[in-house]
């Protein structure tokens, strides 16, 4: 299949290859061939910033549940600060998920 763009003749490789959404081409010989992912580092902070946000989250929502009306920090803020903290730990769940997925399927296909 020759792209008309660039003339280039790259037939797009197997979407079963972890890495971008869509069609994947072989290398250019622009990147370096020892080129890793970093999914090992992925790893390593999701696995500690979930704890720490799912702590955060409990801490800020106890926090609002027992604060007054007039106090401060307020209520408002509190339950704000609680639902940053929910959203980013499920956004650090998902990503541990994708990564220990993307790591399984990387060890199965070096076996």
């Amino acid at each position: 299949m020759r792209d008309s763009r660039t003339g280039s003749g790259r037939e797009p490789v197997s979407r079963a290859r972890s890495g971008m959404i869509g069609s994947r081409y072989p290398r250019s010989g622009t990147e370096p061939v020892t080129a890793r992912s970093p999914l090992k580092l992925r790893l390593l902070l999701a696995s500690v910033f979930l704890p720490l946000f799912v702590a955060g989250t409990v801490l800020f929502a106890v926090w609002a549940a027992g604060s007054d009306a007039g106090g401060s920090p307020g209520r408002g803020p509190l339950i704000l600060l609680a639902v940053v903290c929910g959203v980013l730990a499920l956004t650090a769940a998902l990503d541990l998920g994708v990564v220990l997925r993307r790591l399984r399927r990387e060890r199965g296909a070096a076996d």
